[in-house]
């Protein structure tokens, strides 16, 4: 299977990936396996993929927990010496789809965005969104760990 088929697989088309790396064969090694289970389970138990009810939690942890997956991330590479098919893929998700997203409303937490209740309605909406993508993330972080059942359908809804 090449690199594209796999995005294809799981729907994570809009990443932009180098067109050469896109006709790579995708091949993870045992590393590559460890890695992606690593943060598939960090990635279960994480607002990043779990629903976050307007009665529950607060706008500031729910962005301090999605912050924390870039160092949890660089820790799992480093702790897995040669899972580089994992890396190509965690650095592209981190850079183009969570970045931009802890990035806009960390600027906009530091100007007290928290306290205006339509900034918090907004950014429930955005995160809804974020979850989608990292929802798929964490299904292929499940395939390529060799997970056999989807474990991010344990909850009912």
């Amino acid at each position: 299977m090449r690199w594209k088929d796999w995005l294809v697989k799981w729907k994570l088309t809009s990443l932009k990936i180098n067109v050469k790396f896109l006709e790579m064969e995708w091949n993870p090694s045992d590393e590559d396996r460890h890695a992606a289970w690593d943060m598939y389970v960090e990635l279960l138990t994480r607002i990043a993929t779990q629903p976050l009810a307007d009665e529950e939690g607060d706008e500031a942890s729910a962005l301090k927990s999605l912050h924390a997956i870039f160092p949890l991330t660089r820790e799992i590479i480093r702790s897995n010496f040669g899972c580089v098919e994992f890396t190509k893929i965690a650095v592209v998700v981190l850079n183009q789809v969570l970045r931009p997203f802890t990035a806009r409303w960390h600027r906009l937490s530091l100007q007290s965005g928290f306290e205006n209740p339509a900034s918090c309605t907004q950014f429930r909406a955005e995160l809804c969104e974020l979850q989608k993508d990292m929802l798929k993330y964490t299904k292929m972080l499940g395939d390529m760990a060799g997970i056999e059942e989807d474990l991010t359908r344990l909850e009912g809804d």
